[in-house]
């Protein structure tokens, strides 16, 4: 989720469409935080770790 905000945002950025960097912000920000509390050791959706 976090590599496929950060594609969309460089996309949205490139070409100029609102939409693919807003939609690029919000994913990388779940990912980042899905992200950080895997790797904390908290289950993430009934996950012990989440990649």
């Amino acid at each position: 989720m976090l590599i496929l905000g950060i594609i969309l945002l460089v996309v949205g950025f490139v070409t100029g469409i609102a939409i693919l960097w807003t939609i690029g912000i919000i994913l990388a920000v779940i990912g980042a935080i899905l992200w950080i509390m895997g790797s904390l050791g908290h289950a993430v959706a009934g996950r012990r770790h989440y990649w």
